[in-house]
């Protein structure tokens, strides 16, 4: 007997309709896969005659073929175990093929039965309810991701027999109901606050204009300047994430797998730290079949850098690309696939191998020679594509004693909301752009265009510091946000030397 049983698979962070058929027919018993499945597919076979046993079913002793559609797709993973053992419940008449409607089920299968969760079931459950799905079935674990899309009925099992027993008798049980605001408040606990950070007025000034306008940020200071301490505080002054954004953002975590056992969406702003001996795969996405790396994963969220020039130069300059474009894109010889990367990119680094260079407590025992090879392992492309070069200088002995905190995360990320939507009304007929970092050149001739004074203050630094047309459009799109901060609609000249003095870097050369 043949019957179908409807599950799916993940390209990049897209979920498309997998059929999996299940022919069981008279001769000698014998299982075959096909339809391009890899070795966790194949292996399958065992494990779901293992679990379909020592659940109380019954495993038919005869040839059974396992076609997965459309063929020429590639599928991967233990997620197609439950609808391969529903499927043959159903060819085997053990239950009706009539009861699996138009449910979508995943699950990975121990030996003994139980369902195991899975990565990608939130942008799978996304694609169900686009596709009018009419349920979908998922390990207990997996509930609380799948049941964030709203419209969607979602069936959570711990055991490969209560799925059976559900077929059965579908009206005894009811979908899940999850909360969302609830569980997302709890995410809000334990972010760092920017009032432990003591002075750094002119670093903290610059997070808080990296924050409103989404712009790029490097920390240039010694050792124990607080470089670190001011980059992961970045994202308790940046605006929430709108419920587009967090989906957005949630589907690419659940696709990486980092949603399984946690549910819900991710309301905050992701932060992204990986260690300076990270390779350009990890960084960008990669392997056989795609899978999202870190720069996919702090999207709408923080990149962080730290010791960028401990990073081996070929492994930056992969991020070139995304930093000017918005995403990144990882080509296969089966498939092409486009993973969304817009990432606010912090980094920070010693001002040369000794790190104290321009200190004021210790002196630098660097010579010229080994400063200027220390900066050559950063392009002048990349460092063009950073917004605020911001020197970071040690407290001295009495600011770190007796100054008070300084001004809480709170009221700074309430300045970084209003000067948004100041930003969104004024992008309101081009979705695409969210915020000033975003903009491209014909925004840039639109909405800021500068006085007599400005432009000759912005020519002026443009031939002393030698910058670049893109280092010049940089300090437009800060200028753009600093008026914003100051709830000024016009660009003035005070505006536009505040963005120069962000250009650290361009000065020391």
């Amino acid at each position: 007997m043949l019957a179908r049983v409807w599950s799916a698979s993940i390209v990049g962070i897209d979920a498309i309709k997998v059929g999996v058929e299940v022919d069981v027919s008279g001769g000698l018993p014998k299982v075959i896969v096909v339809g391009l499945p890899d070795a966790a597919i194949q292996e399958s076979r065992e494990r779901v005659k293992a679990a379909l046993k020592n659940s109380g079913l019954i495993f038919p002793m005869r040839p059974i073929l396992i076609n997965l559609t459309p063929a020429d797709l590639r599928k991967e993973g233990p997620s197609f175990d439950l609808p391969i053992a529903i499927g043959i419940l159903a060819a085997s008449e053990q239950i009706d093929p009539q009861l699996l409607g138009d449910f979508l089920f995943l699950g990975e299968l121990s030996l003994d039965g139980s369902l195991r969760s899975v990565a990608g079931v939130l942008p799978i459950a996304a694609a169900a309810q686009r596709m009018g799905m009419t349920g979908l079935v998922v390990p207990e674990d997996n509930v609380r991701e799948a049941a964030v899309v709203e419209g969607l009925k979602v069936y959570g099992f711990k055991h490969l027999s209560q799925v059976a027993t559900f077929l059965c008798q579908p009206e005894d049980h009811s979908p899940a109901i999850f909360n969302v605001k609830i569980e997302s408040n709890r995410q809000r606990l334990g972010i760092s606050d920017l009032k432990e950070v003591k002075g750094q007025n002119h670093a903290r000034r610059a997070l808080e204009i990296s924050a409103a306008g989404g712009h790029n940020l490097i920390l240039v200071g010694p050792p124990g300047s607080g470089k670190t301490m001011l980059a992961k505080r970045l994202p308790g002054i940046m605006p929430s994430l709108s419920f587009a954004e967090a989906l957005e953002v949630s589907q690419i975590h659940s696709v990486a797998g980092l949603l399984k056992n946690k549910g819900t969406l991710i309301e905050e702003r992701p932060f992204r730290g990986p260690h300076h001996s990270a390779s350009g795969p990890s960084l960008v996405g990669g392997g056989s079949i795609p899978r999202p790396g870190e720069i996919s994963l702090a999207h709408r969220g923080v990149l962080f850098l730290d010791e960028l020039t401990e990073f081996k130069r070929n492994v930056l300059e992969f991020l070139r690309q995304p930093l000017e474009d918005g995403c990144v894109t990882i080509s296969r010889t089966r498939q092409s696939v486009m993973f969304p990367a817009q990432f606010t990119l912090v980094a920070s680094t010693n001002p040369c191998p000794c790190g104290y260079y321009g200190d004021s407590i210790q002196a630098c025992t660097c010579s010229p020679r080994q400063r200027e090879n220390y900066w050559a392992k950063l392009s002048g492309p990349l460092m063009d594509r950073i917004d605020l070069q911001v020197a970071v200088n040690r407290l001295k002995p009495e600011e770190m004693t007796r100054q008070a905190a300084g001004e809480p995360s709170k009221p700074i990320r309430e300045r970084v909301e209003i000067a948004r939507d100041r930003a969104r009304k004024r992008f309101s007929n081009d979705t695409s752009i969210r915020c000033n970092a975003e903009m491209k050149s014909r925004h840039l001739q639109q909405f800021c265009a500068l006085d007599e004074t400005s432009r000759n203050l912005l020519e002026m630094a443009i031939r002393k510091l030698g910058l670049s047309a893109r280092a010049m459009d940089r300090i437009l799109k800060v200028s753009r946000t600093i008026a914003d901060l100051a709830a000024e609609e016009k660009i003035s000249s005070q505006h536009v030397a505040e963005a120069i003095q962000y250009r650290t870097l361009d000065r020391l050369q």
